[in-house]
């Protein structure tokens, strides 16, 4: 077999070895770099069902090797935010955290949240949302994330848009504080120059995976609010906006036990969440805790991530 190139590719915190051949990628085992994973530099096989890291059918399940996990294996897992997985984020919004139980945190529309907040990770979220007439709580939805880490901030936001259009990209990126482009096509990638950053698009549009290395992966997709979500739930949206938000589900990697924000918070060990099991809207606080001044900043009551300063 004749071998035309070699491309590594970092997915979560591992890389995958791809072998090009006439054009098409062929993938048989993953392999991890990081010394501390059992998997490290270990070739560890994929499933038959998926064979490759990076399918070319934006739906179809990708080969994953866990770096963290003591089982050396590797299984097959989808490539876009999952809104019943762990660590999800979607609806209005509805999370469920890292100990798998199901709540609601409404936050306040046209304000900030941290939702993940540790020494070396901040990830924060705008909330969008409509208050109709004789309600007393705002409805709202994720519209834009930032990711920060050591001295550097990644942004991502659904655009605003009257009417949905899926042949739209409805997806605005920065880097540092400078737009940039991920160019539209499924697998198109963008990554930072000491490759510790990469955005990936899992679809030729609205769908993305943003990969910090060996700190978080991010998958999210943009959706609207449809005309029969907002005829179920009565939410009044106007008819000049569909409001455009994001689903969202976040991988972390070595967090401290004492991590914060309205997701974080679930991944501490012996968490007592407030949730109440079985409730179909378990709603839980901390707006006055988590509430940050902008999309940027690391500022709210229980933050704990400081940005590195540079020189």
């Amino acid at each position: 077999m004749k071998e035309n190139g070699i491309k590594y590719t970092a997915l979560m915190f591992f890389f995958a070895v791809a072998i090009e051949i006439g054009g098409i990628s062929a993938q048989s085992s993953l392999t991890c770099r990081n010394r501390p994973s059992p998997c490290f530099r270990k070739q560890v096989g994929c499933p038959k069902e998926c064979p490759v890291a990076k399918p070319s059918d934006p739906k179809a399940k990708g080969c994953f090797l866990d770096c963290n996990s003591p089982k050396c294996e590797t299984v097959c897992r989808g490539r876009k935010a999952n809104c019943n997985g762990l660590g999800s984020g979607c609806y209005d919004p509805r999370f469920i955290g890292g100990d798998g139980i199901v709540f609601y945190f409404h936050g306040r529309r046209d304000e900030y949240f941290s939702l993940i907040s540790d020494p070396n990770l901040q990830i924060n979220a705008r909330f969008i949302g409509t208050r109709p007439a004789g309600r007393t709580r705002d409805f709202t939805w994720i519209q834009a994330l930032s990711i920060m880490f050591s001295s550097h901030a990644f942004t991502v936001e659904a655009t605003r848009t009257e009417r949905w259009d899926d042949a739209v990209d409805h997806l605005h990126f920065t880097y540092n504080g400078e737009p940039l482009e991920v160019p539209e096509g499924h697998l198109s990638e963008w990554k930072t120059i000491d490759k510790k950053l990469a955005v990936e698009r899992t679809g030729s549009r609205n769908s993305i995976m943003i990969t910090v290395e060996g700190i978080a992966e991010v998958s999210l997709n943009v959706v609207p609010v449809t005309k029969e979500d907002d005829r179920i739930h009565n939410y009044h949206i106007p008819s000049d906006d569909c409001f455009a938000h994001l689903e969202v589900q976040l991988r972390i990697f070595g967090l401290s036990p004492n991590v914060e924000g309205v997701l974080g918070r679930t991944y501490r060990p012996n968490f007592n969440n407030t949730a109440k099991p079985g409730v179909a809207m378990s709603v839980v606080g901390g707006e006055d805790k988590y509430r940050t001044s902008s999309l940027l900043s690391p500022d709210c009551k229980l933050c704990l991530f400081s940005p590195v300063t540079v020189n």
